[in-house]
């Protein structure tokens, strides 16, 4: 009897903020090794600065942070705009502090120790609940569609095979259609964790990516010169460096 398929890996990109150094490493190694992309702070400060200024799917965070807690650390986001998915993690487990968690805008609230099977278990159901309605799991950019649930792409309905590597950079591209992204911006969130070089692999990697959708059709990544990279409509006039 064949075995069963693998279910598809998890993804999203999350924020997890702590500050011990031991808890935050081990919840942020087990969640990439599920297939999340993480990124890590230790501070309310930290928690701020990574979460206006690039878009993450979820936040964990820690409510006992050394500069300010992490109820702080929410109440400015929401004041903000920002809307991030939010799990409280916190020593305390007293219902007042769930109250208030919960109140000011966070989505669920985990009690220190904890299981980190039941924080990846909570993380999906945010997820799941977080997402647009109508929107699902799939992005679309002019004839371009990434499924983030089957990893599969397709470009005017046919099929698009890439890497993972090249996966995760178009799907970043994606999410932020029109913004201009920094070599230093796609390093940091393709390449996070396990890539410590030169900037020269984001061109090398683009190019891969660009001559795979061209097969069926314009391209459409776009250089902003001397900057970085942007998905955008192809147009006659463009005068963007190739």
């Amino acid at each position: 009897m064949e075995p069963a398929p693998k279910p598809p890996p998890d993804h999203g990109d999350l924020l997890v903020v702590d500050d011990e150094p031991f808890l935050r490493d081990a919840v942020a190694a087990s969640l990439r090794f599920l297939g999340f992309e993480v990124t890590t702070g230790g501070t309310g400060a930290e928690a701020l600065g990574l979460l206006r200024d690039r878009p993450f799917d979820l936040a964990v965070l820690d409510v006992m942070l050394p500069d300010t807690d992490g109820f702080e650390v929410l109440r400015r986001l929401r004041r903000d705009g920002c809307q991030v998915p939010v799990i409280f993690l916190t020593a305390k487990d007293t219902q007042a502090d769930k109250v208030t968690g919960l109140s000011i805008g966070g989505d669920d609230y985990l009690t220190k120790p904890f299981g980190l099977e039941e924080l990846a278990a909570r993380i999906r159901s945010v997820l799941r609940r977080a997402r647009p309605p109508g929107t699902g799991p799939v992005l679309t950019f002019a004839d371009l569609e990434l499924d983030q649930d089957t990893y599969e792409v397709r470009r005017a309905g046919h099929p698009v095979d890439l890497s993972p590597t090249e996966f995760r950079l178009l799907r970043f591209l994606m999410l932020n259609p029109g913004r201009v992204l920094t070599r230093g911006q796609l390093l940091d969130h393709v390449w996070a964790y396990d890539f410590g070089g030169s900037s020269t692999v984001v061109s090398t990697y683009i190019a891969y990516l660009r001559r795979k959708l061209a097969e069926f059709g314009e391209d459409l990544i776009h250089t902003q010169r001397g900057v970085g990279y942007r998905l955008r409509l192809p147009h006659p006039a463009a005068t963007d460096e190739r």
